[in-house]
């Protein structure tokens, strides 16, 4: 894979073409579950681990799977691999899992994964396709962990609350107090906060893009218009 297109890649998972600020796909669990950071990276791990293991199981098959039964195909590849996450968190983090709840069996349904593997997986090789799973992914858990940090400073007042559900004993210390005696925002920990901090979210990347453009086109250098030869045809009196 050439560096080009390996940079491509990357650039289009983690901005240009992220699945949550510019597909937005996947925003049910993404709106739902970013209350506090820890709930935002564990939904985030996992469904970067399925983007990761579906595309390059994806890209295996491509070549001995028919069109006409391509997508069952992959919901399959998706639904097993799902139910393997499940059973990972279940013995290692039981207690995140418990609370993210039917999110996580919800994965499978979430179309950015179904997405990359019909768009990209099942067309190219498997590095590029590993690659394409892993940035969108890391992309997707981004902005979960954006959007989770932001309700859980203005909603609570705290930050990396129970980070000892993914990390274990260790992370117990981890809790900051941003805020000394906070009263709870509740406005930022339920669902319409979560809207409203998602289309800051766009709205900044937004921002970001045109002013970007905006220096591109200043940096561009004055297109100067040469001479045009005119071609005659015929008697000229």
């Amino acid at each position: 894979m050439a560096n080009s297109e390996f940079n491509t890649i990357i650039r289009n998972g983690l901005w240009d073409n992220n699945p949550a600020l510019v597909q937005v796909l996947g925003l049910c669990p993404l709106l739902a579950v970013t209350g506090t950071v820890v709930n935002a990276l564990g939904l985030g791990l996992a469904t970067t681990l399925v983007l990761l293991s579906s595309n390059i199981a994806v890209s295996l098959i491509r070549n001995y799977v028919a069109d006409s039964v391509r997508l069952p195909a992959f919901v399959m590849i998706i639904a097993a691999l799902v139910t393997c996450a499940e059973l990972l968190m279940q013995a290692f983090t039981y207690e995140l899992y418990e609370i993210l709840g039917i999110f996580i069996p919800l994965i499978v349904t979430n179309c950015a994964i179904l997405g990359r593997a019909d768009a990209f997986a099942c067309k190219n090789p498997v590095l590029p396709a590993a690659t394409d799973g892993l940035m969108m992914g890391i992309g997707f858990t981004g902005v979960l962990l954006v959007l989770g940090t932001l309700r859980e400073v203005i909603g609570q007042g705290t930050l990396f609350t129970g980070m000892n559900l993914i990390f274990g004993d260790i992370a117990l210390g981890w809790e900051i107090q941003v805020f000394t005696d906070y009263p709870n925002f509740l406005f930022a920990i339920l669902p319409p906060g979560a809207f409203v901090g998602m289309g800051l979210i766009i709205a900044a990347k937004n921002i970001i893009d045109a002013r970007i453009e905006a220096n591109k086109a200043k940096d561009e250098p004055e297109k100067t218009l040469g001479s045009k030869r005119v071609r005659v045809t015929g008697n000229v009196a």
